[in-house]
Formats: structure tokens, C-alpha cells, sequence
């Protein structure tokens, strides 16, 4: 991330806007001893002279030791003051102040960003980018039809509430602490064993509210969340394949699982509106990214969706993908970088983004060996440069390692990605000048 200053000192960091009000403070104290001085100087200087008869170098030492005291106590009043009025404000808050004031003065006037996908990647992507900005906008597939999601599909005919749930404990400003509780699944007779808390409550949430955009909206104030998490969609659907033998399946756990080579997409009903607020964020977007997440079960679902695609290409905004580390198992089995690339055309212009990021480390070989007895390898980088996409490609470590129950799995790295996006994107290259 970029460095932020310590102590004092971060009042000061760019962007914050309160240099100009203490410089205006240095300004109105010195106008102020300025009349003082005018006014009863000389008498108070002669005074003072005879009271306390020193050298002049005495004279000056004790003159810039009292103006050092004078300006750190002034200093010292202003952060306090600025504490006790805050802390009057919102007394239950435990967030540092210089945090507080970075959060709002700074990430809030951030590039906006909309992030689209699904599964862990997009909930990756959102945990790095809510340090770099706040006016996050995650799009997040509702095609998901396995484990909780998709026995509450079935039991309750609502939409798959998991991959919002970890869009928005990603984006929540406390996500360490509410992650243990939202996260936390069932021990419980049949009907309930193996659902997650924050499933249940979003359930709960679209009944109460009376829709599943206000639950997220519910659930976004309850967890404080830095950004906002939108259903690519409110229309219940399901994806459907066709395989190479011709053969279709419905289900998007059932083709995830499948292991035959995909040949086509689309979606079990039709039409399948956008949510409307999903096409106005995209419209108003400075940057979008697609990816990283499994590509015919979490990224080509929202494309799916009607005019999502064409609003992506048609966006004045730049525009970013993210390629994924590894093959996926029954999904993308042997998917070199431009594999990826070519499936991903048959659902959305490429030649319409900017930027195209590419993990350039390697996990270790003990790593390498638990992926390939799953028959997963890290996704080969044969793009050539230039390449016919167009595409600026930037090459670096994304690289992280994630202890999944108990196995050591290769992921991005969320600080890692979140600055290569601020660093190697013009949107934010912009921003950052005119700071």
C-alpha cells in the first residue's frame, strides 16, 4: 500500500485537507500576536529585557525553545480538540481518528471502481481494493446453486445469498472479527446443518425488507461495509452448458464439477434483466475489473446477463482484467492465459479493455505437487506482446498462499493486487496527480 505517515505526522498526509485549516490557524495566531506586538510591544520587550538580563545567545535559545513549546502544545490542542468533538459525535466508535479522517477525506474521493465476478476471487479483489478506495461497487453473480445457496434455492426459492455474503464481509471494516460469526456453519438437525449464519441472515433480511437489494443494503449498514455489493440480476436463473459432445447440463455446481470441455453458456430463463443499479454504477465507473474468479462459473454469468457486456463496452471508464493463477479442476482443465482469453471473447469484446494483470511468481514445488494430484496447474503465461487483443500486459508477484483447511492453497494476494492496480492503472494514476 502507499506509505502513510505515523503519530502527528498524519494529519499532514496528502489529501487529508487539514493542512489548509492549520496553516490558516498559524496564519490568524501570528496576524493576532502581530496586533499584540504593535499595541504593547515596546513597553512589554523593555519590560521583559530588565526582568530577565541574558546574553544574546541566551536570548535566542530560550526565544526558539518557547516557540518549539508554543507550536507543539498548539499543535497537541487542535488533535485533542478534534478527539473530544468526534468522540462527541460518535462515542461508540473505535476507529483512530487519523483513520477515521483518512477514510473519509481521502478513500472517499478515490477513482470509483466496479469489480465483477464471484466466488473468492471477486471477494479477494475487494478486500485489497477497500484500502486504496471507497466508492466500491462489487457485482456479484447469482447463478450459484451448490451447498447452502443452493439448498436454500431450493427450500425457499430465493436468491444464492454466499458469494454476496463474502463480497460483503470482504468490504466490511471490521472483517476479522465479523468474518468468525457470518462464517460460522450449523451444527444442527438436517434442515439447518452445514448453512452459514450470514445466509441466514440475508434470507431473513430479503423477507423482512421485502427484497433481496434491500437485505444487502440492511446487511452493508450492519457490517459497516466500505463500498457496496450489488446482485448482478434480481431474476432467478440458472446457468446452462452445452459440452463439447453436444451434450447440456443445467446447474452451475453440476458443470463446475462436470470435468468435459465447455462449449457454450447461456441462462435457464429469459429475459434476464440487469439490476438497474448495476448499469448505472458501470456508466458512472473510472475503472472496471473483471476478474479473478473461475471463468465459466463466476465471471461468464454476469456477462450473460442482459446489457451487462454491452455496458461494459460501451463505458467511457479504463478498463482491467485480472488473470486467474491456476487451472481449474472440471472447468478450464489445461487453460493457458490465452485459452482464458479466447473463451472469455465468446461472451464480451477483449479489445475493449486497457489493462490485463498476470501473476509472474511461482508457488513452490511442495505447493505445486498438492495442485497436480488434483489435477490443477498454475495457468501458463503464453501471451505474446504485442499481443491481438490489444491489451497492456503487466507482469508481477499477485501471489499469495492461503491456509484453507488445512492445505496450503495458491491465491491472490489482496495488498499485492491492490497495488499493482493502483500503481499500474491510469485512473488511479490521475487521481494520485492531482493530489
Amino acid at each position: 500500500m502507499t506509505w502513510r505517515p505515523r503519530g502527528v505526522l498524519r494529519w499532514l498526509y496528502p489529501g487529508m485537507g487539514v493542512k489548509r485549516w492549520l496553516g490558516l490557524a498559524f496564519l490568524s495566531m501570528a496576524v493576532l500576536t502581530l496586533a499584540l506586538l504593535y499595541a504593547f510591544g515596546i513597553d512589554l520587550m523593555r519590560f521583559l529585557y530588565r526582568s530577565f538580563p541574558l546574553t544574546q545567545t541566551a536570548r535566542y535559545g530560550l526565544a526558539a525553545a518557547a516557540l518549539l513549546v508554543g507550536i507543539g502544545a498548539f499543535l497537541y490542542a487542535i488533535l485533542r480538540l478534534v478527539r473530544s468533538v468526534a468522540r462527541g459525535v460518535a462515542p461508540d466508535s473505535h476507529e483512530k481518528m487519523t483513520a477515521a479522517v483518512y477514510r473519509t477525506r481521502v478513500l472517499e474521493r478515490a477513482p470509483h471502481v466496479v469489480a465483477i465476478g464471484g466466488g473468492t476471487g471477486l471477494s479477494t479483489l475487494l478486500r485489497g481494493l477497500k484500502q486504496v478506495t471507497a466508492n466500491i461497487t462489487a457485482v456479484v453473480t447469482v447463478t450459484d446453486d451448490g451447498g447452502s445457496s443452493g439448498r436454500l434455492r431450493d427450500e425457499i426459492d430465493v436468491l444464492p445469498p454466499g458469494d454476496v455474503r463474502n463480497c460483503l464481509l470482504a468490504l466490511a471494516e471490521d472483517e476479522s472479527r465479523l468474518s468468525n460469526y457470518f462464517q460460522h456453519r450449523f451444527d444442527a438437525p438436517p434442515e439447518l446443518a452445514g448453512h452459514s449464519l450470514g445466509n441466514l441472515i440475508l434470507v431473513g433480511l430479503e423477507q423482512a425488507t421485502g427484497g433481496f437489494d434491500r437485505a444487502i443494503e440492511a446487511m452493508s449498514y450492519f457490517l459497516n461495509v466500505r463500498g457496496r455489493v450489488l446482485p448482478a440480476t434480481l431474476t432467478k436463473t440458472h446457468l446452462v452448458a452445452r459440452f463439447a459432445d453436444g451434450d447440456t447440463v443445467e446447474g452451475e455446481s453440476r458443470i463446475g464439477h462436470d470435468g468435459r470441455r465447455v462449449d457454450r453458456l447461456w441462462l435457464s430463463t429469459t429475459p434476464v434483466p440487469a439490476y438497474e443499479r448495476v448499469l448505472e454504477a458501470i456508466a458512472d465507473a473510472d475503472l472496471i475489473i473483471l476478474g479473478p474468479g473461475s471463468l465459466f462459473t463466476s465471471l461468464v454469468p454476469n456477462l450473460l446477463v442482459d446489457s451487462i457486456a454491452n455496458a461494459i463496452e460501451s463505458a467511457a471508464a479504463e478498463k482491467a482484467l485480472v488473470a486467474n493463477l491456476m487451472t481449474q479442476p472440471g472447468e478450464t482443465d489445461g487453460f493457458k492465459l490465452s485459452d482464458h482469453l479466447r473463451a472469455l471473447g465468446g461472451y464480451i469484446r477483449v479489445q475493449e479493455f486497457d489493462l490485463l494483470l498476470v501473476n509472474s511468481a511461482r508457488p513452490t514445488e511442495p505447493i505445486l505437487a498438492g495442485y497436480k494430484s488434483e489435477a490443477a496447474e498454475p495457468v501458463e503465461d503464453d501471451l505474446p506482446t504485442p499481443n491481438e487483443y490489444g491489451l497492456r500486459v503487466v507482469r508481477e508477484d499477485l501471489m499469495g498462499i492461503a491456509d484453507l483447511a488445512g492445505k496450503a492453497t495458491v491465491k491472490h494476494d489482496p495488498d499485492k493486487l491492490a497495488r499493482a492496480i493502483a500503481r499500474h492503472t491510469r485512473t488511479f494514476a490521475r487521481r494520485a496527480g492531482n493530489d
